[in-house]
Parts: structure tokens; C-alpha cells; sequence
């Protein structure tokens, strides 16, 4: 394939791209899994927030890389305690993006709402959603500036597949209309 020829095909599949509304971004046409984060803070507060930016980034060890939002308690949390439960969660909970993913921890008490809708069971010296697809207990091992986020390189030092299912991913949550991306 000529160089020409390639950016031909990237200029007319662009413009057919535009043409029907689909201006995303690269990063953005991907159909990503959708995380939880548990932790808690000095005191044994516990906090949930909603995560997308998650790779596993080696086999041996298990290593998993986790961006968190600047600014937000889960972001204390884990950079005070080293280590937190990442949870997979389930096509059908949708619906905890608002609380998880669309409030603040430092103003709202999460756990408080999902222990009075009886969503939470425990897991080691955590609280998880009961019906979260699967858990792995992640240790910080190291963390670096990610521009709006911080990334956070952990070894998982345990994991447990807890019900099967689908997981929950950026589609779903496109079709409810709770993103735009």
C-alpha cells in the first residue's frame, strides 16, 4: 500500500465518519470494561468510585495498571493506604454510575447509600458490590502523573470471580445515556 493510497483511505473513511456523527476521539471509540475502585482512608472509611482507565499491563507477575481522577477521595485513599479492591462490575448495574461515577466521595456518603439498597457484602478488609462480576485486591507498587489522572502501578494479590455475566462497558453506558464520549 502506496503512503498516498493510506492517507486516501484515512481522508475519505474520516469524512465518512463525520458524515454520519461520529466525531470521537481514537481514545474514545473503544468499548472499554467498567471498574469500581473500594478503598478507605486512615480512619476505615470506606469509599466507591467509578473507573474506566484500567490495563493489565503483565502476565507474570499479575500487574494492573489504574488511572484515578484527580481531586477525589478514592485518589487519598489509595495514595494513603497502598492498597484497594477493583471490582468488575455487571452489564445490569448501570445504574450506580450516578453515585459512583457522578458524585464526590469528599461530599457524599456512598457506602451509606449502598448499604441502605443492601448492594455491599464484604471481601478481606473491604466492602465490594455483591454483584460485581469479579474482585482483585491490588497493592500500589508504584504511581506516576497522568495529567488529570494519577496512574498507579499495583501487583494483585488476590482475586476471586464472584458470578458470571456480562460486564458492564462504556456501550452500555452510552445506550442508558449517562456519557456522551
Amino acid at each position: 500500500m502506496t503512503g498516498a493510497f493510506c492517507c486516501k483511505l484515512v481522508k475519505q473513511s474520516t469524512r465518512t465518519a463525520a458524515s454520519k456523527g461520529m466525531r470521537k476521539k481514537p481514545w474514545n471509540r473503544v468499548n472499554l470494561p467498567v471498574y469500581s475502585i473500594s478503598s478507605y482512608d486512615a480512619s476505615g472509611r470506606h469509599n466507591m468510585h467509578m473507573i474506566t482507565y484500567v490495563t493489565a499491563i503483565s502476565m507474570q507477575p499479575k500487574r494492573i495498571v489504574c488511572g484515578v481522577y484527580k481531586g477525589t477521595q478514592t485518589l487519598e485513599n489509595v495514595q494513603s493506604q497502598k492498597r484497594f479492591v477493583l471490582q468488575l462490575l455487571a452489564d445490569h448495574q448501570y445504574n450506580l454510575t450516578r453515585i459512583l461515577g457522578k458524585t464526590s466521595g469528599k461530599k457524599t456518603d456512598k457506602i451509606k447509600f449502598l448499604q441502605k439498597k443492601n448492594l455491599l457484602t464484604p471481601w478481606l478488609d473491604h466492602l465490594i458490590l455483591t454483584e460485581a462480576l469479579s474482585v482483585m485486591e491490588l497493592e500500589v507498587i508504584s504511581e506516576f502523573d497522568g495529567g488529570d489522572h494519577v496512574g498507579f502501578l499495583c501487583d494483585v494479590k488476590q482475586y476471586k470471580n464472584c458470578q458470571p455475566g456480562e460486564a458492564l462497558t462504556l456501550d452500555v453506558l452510552r445506550a442508558h445515556r449517562l456519557i456522551i464520549i
